[in-house]
């Protein structure tokens, strides 16, 4: 079998698959398996998956445990409610984790797994078939009864299954950072609410650093993509009405990156006959409910049950059991933008004093809205 994509979706996929007793190549274009991106948080969901894999003790050695959720009005530092973490049991534990470093975990895990893993391959095309076809840029072909196509936001499989289709632009854009931990930083993930924008953080890698995203509302933007960087100046300006913690973190950021968010539909088809999609090939989501790694982990976990099934693959069980469920997850995070950017200060304020409220009256209910999210257990699938 062939994955396609070696980011944290097609390393789980590939670990997934040979765990079942898959023989699986990885193809990777970049030059080595490494992520330079910011930080991620792992939801009890998704740290089931690493669990099933075995790498939960080592996961735990490279993350931070959340401890809180902490809603700010951004104006002053203010908590407006939290969400308290500590209330999940330790099978339930809520991680922040830099990107490379779990890279770099799975990674060491399929190479001990036996997977291997070839660099410098671009993919141009991919081609479903009894032995569906991986097309290279070179003009190589690579043949496999299942290509795992994990390419991420730009995939070159997704078309070929489901015709072209234009993102549209969100009208907000989000820069991102990791900076050293300069405000002591508690192990909590804090969102500083304001006016047409707001800003993330939480603490990585034991607590010396602190990734920030930082998101703002814009009327245009022309190329989506990760690749940017930008002039700490423009988010020090866009953010200059903040208070509490975030002017001094903000002061420390050096090189931000900068990227404009766009809104994909859920792909229609998700398989062919011998290829599949996954993660952000099927479903990218907003930054705004932090599930995306979480939902190529559970994508994961569930194509190799359905692909290795006893009798012969079944990729549409995949898709079944998947696409409401990521559907559902997109959704809510489409809709957290707008409750953190209320510009009406009536209507903030309104806002702000029920959430405060419901947090210090129903602490438990506020933690419990999520159970239909954190509590899924996607390893039950067999």
């Amino acid at each position: 079998m062939v994955v396609v994509g070696g980011g944290i979706g097609g390393l789980a996929a590939a670990l997934c698959l040979a765990a079942r007793g898959a023989e699986v190549t990885v193809l990777e274009q970049a030059e080595a398996i490494r992520e330079v991106g910011a930080g991620i948080q792992i939801s009890p969901n998704g740290l089931r998956v690493l669990e099933a894999l075995g790498l939960g003790e080592a996961f735990r050695d490279i993350s931070v445990r959340g401890q809180a959720v902490s809603l700010r009005d951004g104006r002053d530092g203010r908590e407006v409610t939290r969400l308290d973490l500590m209330r999940l049991d330790d099978a339930q534990s809520y991680r922040f984790v830099h990107r490379a470093d779990l890279i770099e975990l799975l990674a060491r895990a399929v190479r001990d797994r036996g997977v291997a893993i070839r660099l410098l391959q671009k993919v141009y095309n991919v081609v479903p078939g009894p032995m569906a076809r991986v097309v290279m840029c070179t003009g190589d072909e690579v043949t496999a009864p299942l290509v795992v196509a994990a390419d991420g936001l730009h995939s070159v499989a997704r078309p070929a299954l489901n015709g072209a289709a234009e993102p549209f632009f969100t009208g907000q854009v989000a820069w991102r950072a990791v900076v050293p931990n300069v405000v002591d930083h508690p192990a909590e993930a804090r969102v500083h609410m304001g006016p047409g924008r707001h800003m993330v953080s939480y603490p990585l890698r034991g607590g010396s650093a602190v990734n920030i995203v930082a998101v703002e509302e814009r009327g245009g933007w022309v190329d989506e993509g990760w690749s940017h960087t930008d002039d700490p100046a423009n988010l020090r300006r866009a953010f200059a009405g903040f208070g509490g913690i975030v002017p001094a973190l903000l002061d420390t950021v050096e090189t931000p990156g900068l990227w404009g968010l766009f809104r994909h539909p859920v792909a229609r088809r998700w398989h062919a006959e011998g290829v599949a999609l996954l993660g952000d090939a099927a479903h990218p989501t907003l930054p705004f409910l932090a599930q995306g790694a979480n939902m190529a982990l559970e994508d994961a976990w569930a194509l190799a049950v359905a692909a290795m099934r006893e009798g012969g693959p079944r990729l549409d069980l995949y898709q079944q059991w998947r696409r409401d469920r990521v559907a559902r997850v997109i959704a809510a995070a489409n809709g957290n933008a707008w409750k953190y950017h209320l510009s009406n200060p009536l209507v903030r304020g309104v806002a702000h004093l029920g959430l405060g409220v419901a947090g210090r009256l129903a602490p438990g209910r506020m933690l419990h809205q999520f159970d239909w999210l954190y509590g899924y257990d996607v390893t039950e699938l067999t």
